[in-house]
This record gives C-alpha cells, structure tokens and sequence, in this order.
C-alpha cells in the first residue's frame, strides 16, 4: 500500500487513501474530487469553516453536526459528506486540508496526470492555469493538475513545485538571493 515518498504513511495519507479506495469502488474519483475541491474553496474563504475544523473547543458532535448541516447547501456528494463525519467524529478534521491534498494528487496519478502545486502571489487566470500546463506538461510529458495557492509573502513571481523539482521564480527569493550577493 505504501507509495512514492510514504504518502500512505502519515495518518492524513492514510485517510486520503481509504477514501480514494473507496471512491474508486464506487466510481466515484470525479464526484469526491469536486466536492474536496469545493470544501477546499469553503475552507479558504469562511473563517467560520477554519475554525470549526481546527479548534480544539468544537466538539466532535458539534463539528459533525454543523457539517452534516452544511453539507447539502456546499453541493458535496454523499461519500464526501459520510467521509467528513468520520473525521468530525474521530477528531481528525485538522488533517482535512492534507487529506484534500494527497487525495488530488492520489485521483491525478490515478488519470495519468501529474500535480504541479503552483503558489503565486495573486491569484492565476484561467489563461495564466492553462499555459502554464500546457508547459510543465511539455516538460513532464503527462498531463498536469494545478493546485494553485496565494502567498502575498512571495510577494511576486510564481513558485512551482512539480514532483521532486521545484521551480522559485519569486521576487522574494531574487531579493534574498540579491542581498546575500551584495553581503560579499
């Protein structure tokens, strides 16, 4: 069970990996896939969501509750859904945004595609996504996903992690990289 770089080791991949297992059972890769996608969203916009996922205070019964409550109205599927109550009640629901994660990179693998997680400063278009797959694509000769991220500390520029590789092409890097040159 064990894959490249012990994903499945860590308890956030083991969790990713039962829940890939079951999905692909199911056939349900795309279905879960696009609901870990919409929780992921939820979780980058709602403080409310951050919290009530990464509180110690919230109990397990409250945090299934609101989100067995907040599921229909995010549009998550019901293996999504059962999914995330297993976590609430287990007590495992800091581990969400891993889980989210290493399932992304477990379904691409699975569609023959590779993960490139991109951090930018701002956020990418939908034309800035779609050249820079058609590049690392190029480059990797599979297909690519994006996981884009915002860092305003990289404060311009774009770093590309890909596999093993990493691309910095951040201003922030050229500035460290500029004033230990001028340090001599």
């Amino acid at each position: 069970m064990e894959t490249s770089g012990g994903i499945r080791a860590s308890l956030a991949g083991r969790y990713a990996s039962a829940l890939f297992d079951l999905a692909r059972d199911e056939r349900q890769i795309d279905n879960v896939g696009q609901s870990l996608d919409k929780l992921k969203a939820a979780l980058g916009e709602s403080r409310d969501l951050q919290g009530l996922v990464s509180s110690p205070l919230v109990s397990r019964d409250a945090a299934s509750k609101a989100l067995d409550a907040v599921a229909p109205s995010m549009g998550l599927d019901p293996l999504t859904t059962r999914f995330v109550a297993v976590l609430a009640k287990n007590g495992r629901l800091r581990q969400l945004s891993d889980i989210i994660r290493i399932f992304g990179s477990l379904a691409a693998n699975h569609r023959g595609e590779t993960t490139a997680e991109v951090t930018s400063a701002r956020p990418l278009d939908d034309n800035q996504i779609a050249a820079l797959k058609t590049q690392l694509g190029a480059r990797v000769g599979r297909d690519i996903r994006i996981d884009a991220r915002v860092d305003p500390s990289i404060l311009g520029g774009i770093v590309v992690r890909l596999g093993s590789q990493m691309i910095d092409a951040s201003i922030r890097t050229k500035l460290n990289t500029l004033a230990t040159a001028m340090k001599g």
